[in-house]
């Protein structure tokens, strides 16, 4: 049963003249173990992961969720690319799997310079064909880990890999702007969001800095909209400046795993708790992904 509930909002400032500060969630999907990559479809629906119960949900307007796949690996991170397939991040089979249209499914990577990834998390891919991924170790990857390092990994429109940064601390989250020219990742240890420049045409990256520290909570999965605010997963979710300011808490009482936009005009924000996912209206575009 869907019902709505109020969004606890602290409100540490404007920008623009969104305002924040009434705003409701709605629940609209219940009884899950632990709800995780939220993307939506250009075809007008929300996919999202239940990771504990290795199964995908399609979840249409007004309609309760839908399983659509079984996926033994469980499923994290999801995104989609301009051919509208569908990528997924499979921590248990340490790969990238890729699915088109019709269900057909390939793997895309599964290692680098001849060693398994640790445990890819989460995806995204630029309008241009550019992938980028996170590859932690968390939990019982880090027994079987054949890299030394937590990788942010690149995959080039031609099929070419190669690792953006080589990290001790675990990326987790990522994201990209909305002109394609900055990519955020999480660091779920520091707690932070670092940014990285892209080049536009290698889709290489440069200038690696912190834009936001101090989160409370793991941060997790993370979103832009089109006025370059970042929305972040963590205890809460954080609505912060572009230059890295928390300007709000939504949900502040639940421990958020990830976030994407949605609906038609793509003003909706979708929020996966660990057990349910939420929507909130809210007014402002997200940046489009892919």
């Amino acid at each position: 049963m869907i019902r709505a509930l109020f969004v606890s909002v602290l409100a540490l400032g404007l920008l623009g003249a969104q305002d924040f500060d009434n705003l409701q969630a709605e629940r609209v999907a219940t009884n899950l173990q632990y709800a995780d990559g939220l993307v939506w479809s250009r075809s007008g629906f929300l996919v999202f992961s239940d990771v504990l119960k290795k199964r995908l949900y399609r979840l249409d307007p007004g309609k309760p969720p839908s399983p659509t796949n079984d996926n033994n690996s469980g499923a994290q991170g999801l995104t989609y690319d301009a051919q509208e397939r569908l990528y997924i991040c499979e921590p248990l089979n340490r790969r990238i799997m890729r699915m088109d249209r019709k269900g057909k499914q390939d793997t895309l990577v599964d290692s680098f310079q001849g060693k398994k990834f640790n445990a890819p998390n989460d995806i995204v891919v630029r309008k241009d064909g550019h992938v980028y991924f996170t590859d932690p170790a968390f939990a019982g990857a880090i027994d079987t880990r054949e890299l030394d390092f937590n990788g942010i990994f690149h995959i080039t429109p031609k099929g070419d890999i190669d690792v953006l940064a080589k990290w001790q601390t675990r990326p987790n989250g990522i994201a990209l702007s909305g002109d394609g020219k900055t990519l955020y990742v999480t660091d779920s240890d520091r707690h932070a969001v670092v940014a990285f420049d892209l080049d536009n045409h290698s889709g290489s990256a440069t200038n690696q800095r912190d834009v936001i520290r101090n989160i409370n909570g793991v941060p997790g999965g993370l979103r832009t909209d089109v006025t370059g605010r970042l929305y972040v997963a963590a205890r809460g979710l954080g609505v912060y400046a572009p230059d890295g300011k928390l300007q709000h808490q939504l949900l502040a009482g639940e421990v958020i795993t990830n976030v994407a936009f949605g609906d038609p005009d793509f003003e909706t924000l979708y929020v996966a708790g660990r057990k349910a996912i939420y929507k909130i209206r809210l007014g402002v575009k997200g940046a489009l992904q892919y």
